[in-house]
């Protein structure tokens, strides 16, 4: 009987973890750098001063002082950067003061070609000197640049950005590529500490999730570091890092060096309040890349098979990364993602269905052995040793397994969540069509037809599964449970909801399939018993 409890607490368990994890992801909001509401409540004399932001603490032997920085936004574009994917500007202060997505599927809310960056936010590219009064002056003295427009449709196209100080002159040699891309050379004509950061993370991503936003460094013993919004202590220090990335849901702004002995020293500073911001060390010549864009697998694959690591799904990355691989691969096959969906999630259940029978049948035995189970607790209930040797005896007569009903059920647990972070961040499902009216499988079912249809079939999938609730409380949360998941599930990426949905409708059959079979199994046995 204690094994049944366990199982009924088991099951409760787990729909309490679905029910918070699904909740806390939809009731919560990432929260806002303290920087940017500032911004946002700042009157228009106070946005056009110049701001003055908290400085990168100390990297190695230096440090950035408390300097002020550029101003947050700049009228004076030196350099608009066009191509088929994206258009990027280039201020006075030689930054990358906006990234444009100029692909169909990256629409904003008003079906305006998608902008990346905040224009209060710290621009990518933005260098700051560990000498205060150098630092000063480059934030007065405008850089210049060898062209005021580059089309890079179908060749890549060079930059020099340069801004001649006092004592010192800075060179910007940016090499810009159609796929998103860029080489980078910094050069200063005498020896200057200084830091260059690849920006705020990107703002693009409104939507009311809580998925993975802030930093991310790859140290060139592989270890990847994540730094969320919120997270940031102002002191972590990696160095020779392979990448560093400024990231939110779907979009990143990569700084990386991935050749053996020639990575990047970085120091993560916080943001206004304690969301991280990257800075690299600069030497007087240094040469590296960088990328802008989406988080899409194939083309950060194409520029290097490590720069994949950018793609980040949280807890779950380590199951999370083969299962979209798989379903990836799935998809090239049929062209369709929704598809590519539901025939994974058919792999998934036939890879599990062996141990799933196992389970379902212990289950189906032990609701049947429910009845002498109390008998033998009702006689033996004053002697739990003599007990549980009586129901280890009634296990083994009846070929029940106490435990085997649980494995299944904790199985799901780390599939359902890596699954979740797949569907939730993969840049691929923007824009992918399934059928009729899923036109969009990244964002809610437009009519609530598929989140219905997932609460009806967890409900009917209830009904067929056998159990012995004794417990009121216990009863009431499953029936509860498919209209509070279908509440939660209304306002989720239709391709989230496809999965669970085609989930439930295999667990159904696979359900059908052992009830008959189980009863099978009961009358064989009973005309066994009757011969002998």
């Amino acid at each position: 009987m204690e094994q049944l409890d366990l199982q009924k607490r088991l099951l409760i368990a787990l729909a309490l973890s679905l029910l918070v994890f699904i909740g806390s992801s939809y009731f919560l909001t990432p929260p806002q750098s303290s920087q940017t509401l500032q911004e946002k409540s700042a009157t228009p004399q106070e946005k056009a001063a110049p701001q003055s932001q908290t400085p990168v603490s100390a990297v190695t032997s230096g440090a950035v002082t408390n300097s002020p920085t550029a101003p947050l936004e700049s009228g004076n574009i030196l350099t608009a950067i066009s191509s088929k994917k994206f258009t990027l500007l280039i201020d006075e202060f030689g930054r990358i003061s906006q990234a444009t997505l100029m692909e169909e599927k990256y629409k904003d809310e008003n079906g305006k070609n998608l902008k990346l960056f905040d224009p209060s936010g710290i621009k990518p590219l933005e260098v700051r000197f560990a000498d205060r009064v150098l630092n000063e002056e480059a934030f007065k003295v405008p850089y210049t640049s060898s062209s005021s427009k580059v089309d890079i449709q179908n060749t890549p196209a060079t930059i020099t950005l340069t801004q001649k100080l006092t004592n010192l002159t800075i060179t910007k040699e940016i090499t810009f590529y159609a796929d998103g891309h860029y080489d980078l050379k910094i050069k200063t004509t005498n020896p200057a500490e200084y830091f260059f950061t690849p920006g705020q993370r990107p703002i693009a991503d409104t939507s009311i999730y809580m998925v993975v936003k802030g930093a991310l460094v790859k140290e060139s013993d592989g270890v990847i570091n994540t730094i969320e919004d919120g997270d940031a202590k102002g002191d972590e220090v990696f160095e020779n890092a392979r990448f560093v990335s400024s990231f939110d849901r779907y979009y990143a702004s990569v700084l990386y060096s991935l050749e053996s002995g020639k990575g990047l020293n970085v120091t993560v500073a916080k943001e206004g309040g304690d969301n991280p911001l990257a800075f690299v060390k600069g030497d007087q010549e240094v040469a590296l890349h960088g990328y802008i864009g989406p988080k899409e697998y194939r083309a950060l694959h194409a520029l290097d098979p490590q720069m994949t690591d950018v793609i980040e799904y949280g807890w779950f990355t380590f199951l999370a990364k083969p299962f979209f691989a798989v379903i990836m691969w799935i998809n090239e096959y049929v062209g369709n993602w929704g598809w590519a969906i539901i025939l994974f999630t058919i792999l998934v259940k036939l890879i599990l269905f062996p141990l799933s029978y196992k389970g379902m049948i212990s289950m189906q035995k032990l609701k049947d052995l429910a009845p002498k189970m109390k008998e033998l607790k009702e006689k033996y209930g004053s002697d739990p040793q003599k007990m549980n040797a009586k129901m280890m005896e009634l296990y083994k007569k009846h070929g029940a397994n106490p435990m085997g009903g649980c494995l299944p059920m904790l199985l799901q647990i780390p599939v359902f969540f890596a699954l979740y972070r797949v569907l939730l961040n993969a840049d691929e499902l923007q824009g992918a069509t399934w059928i009729l009216w899923i036109e969009d499988l990244s964002k809610m079912d437009p009519y609530y037809i598929l989140p219905l249809l997932m609460g009806a079939s967890m409900y009917l999938q209830q009904k067929i599964t056998p159990n012995n609730f004794t417990d009121p409380m216990q009863e009431k949360i499953f029936k509860y449970f498919p209209v509070l998941m279908t509440i939660f599930f209304v306002t989720f990426p239709s391709g989230l909801v496809l999965y669970w949905l085609v989930n439930n409708i295999l667990s159904i059959a696979q359900q059908y399939y052992i009830n008959s079979a189980y009863e099978k199994h009961k009358i064989a046995a009973a005309l066994e018993h009757s011969k002998s």
